[in-house]
């Protein structure tokens, strides 16, 4: 596989604030990049004032960043693909993109969330749509990265997973520099399951800091939503070890802790008595933990894994329930061995 960065171009599908700071990232590296957005004014604006004002406000882009609302421009004759779209949206955005794919490009989904009317992850949706020539040159990017950062150049870490060692580490020199280092696993089913439900369980942790409860409620929170995210991992055939790195433990204590996490926000606004929908409308970014709730749920049920704070979640976002009921309820559940 060719790694010249003066040459090889690479295509990102989705222009949000994690897609932007992929561009900033791969950029700085010497890539060229394409970078597709939905919404053409957002294109246009990236264009012409060299930066994301939209969605990743103060910084500049360089100039090896180009971006696109036509997707046959940012797909076509690009060796290296990031998807980079919401959960909900990615089976439309990918089919559209499929007939301009080069044969053989290497796909890197950097999208953390399950698809709500099939429960697949992103892995068997792109893996089910994709020709025969993608499916095998799959990667998941996960760990924990809020896109602020990496665009700000704070030291980072995360994970490449794939099937395919070679894959793998080719992706793990693309994306690596001082700033962010990236390492590789084979465990594509531990690595996304750990990335959609952390958003689920960081929900809860914000509907606790919306409450006032403290530290101490945290901490039972992120320790006790890993046990229960390990739990389905387990059954779904995903590595143990998974959950104690970075796509798992890593990216949960981010996502649940950082002021950055859109799903903890959520989750502070609905403890604070906020529905729903009055969440959800003032924002302009996804919180895949909304969504992704109630995929987790369905499969908590599918394979019979008890998960009672993804249940509470879903409870609280989809049936309208009390936040102060749900936590009365945890914390009266009957006593057992940790």
């Amino acid at each position: 596989m060719n790694n010249d960065k003066t040459h090889m171009p690479i295509g990102i599908i989705g222009a949000g604030s994690f897609g932007t700071a992929m561009a900033i990232l791969l950029a700085r590296n010497g890539y060229p990049i394409t970078l597709w957005s939905h919404e053409e004014a957002v294109a246009e604006e990236i264009n012409f004032t060299r930066e994301n004002k939209t969605f990743l406000p103060g910084f500049k882009l360089s100039p090896l960043i180009t971006a696109t609302s036509e997707i046959r421009h940012v797909v076509a004759d690009k060796p290296v693909l990031l998807q980079v779209n919401p959960a909900q949206a990615t089976r439309r955005v990918m089919t559209e993109a499929i007939p301009y794919m080069d044969p053989g490009a290497i796909i890197v989904n950097c999208t953390k969330g399950l698809e709500n009317t099939t429960l697949l992850t992103m892995s068997q949706l792109l893996h089910e749509i994709l020709p025969a020539s993608n499916r095998d040159r799959l990667a998941f990017l996960s760990g924990p990265s809020f896109a602020r950062e990496v665009a700000q150049g704070n030291p980072t870490a995360v994970t490449i997973a794939s099937q395919d060692p070679d894959i793998a580490r080719y992706c793990q020199q693309i994306f690596s520099n001082d700033r962010f280092r990236v390492y590789t696993t084979d465990d594509i089913v531990g690595s996304e399951l750990a990335s959609a439900l952390k958003n689920v369980i960081a929900v809860a942790a914000g509907i606790s800091d919306g409450m006032g409860f403290g530290h101490n409620t945290q901490a039972a929170i992120i320790t006790r939503g890993m046990a229960e995210i390990l739990r389905l991992g387990k059954k779904m055939g995903a590595q143990e070890m998974t959950f104690l790195g970075l796509s798992g433990m890593g990216d949960l204590v981010l996502t649940c802790t950082g002021d950055l996490s859109r799903n903890r926000n959520v989750g502070i606004q609905l403890g604070k008595g906020k529905t729903i929908d009055e969440v959800l409308k003032s924002m302009k970014m996804v919180a895949e933990g909304v969504f992704t709730a109630k995929a987790a749920w369905a499969l908590a049920q599918k394979y019979q894994v008890d998960m009672p704070i993804t249940e509470q979640v879903y409870r609280i976002v989809f049936e309208g329930k009390d936040p102060k009921q749900a936590m009365a309820e945890l914390m009266s559940r009957s006593s057992k061995p940790e």
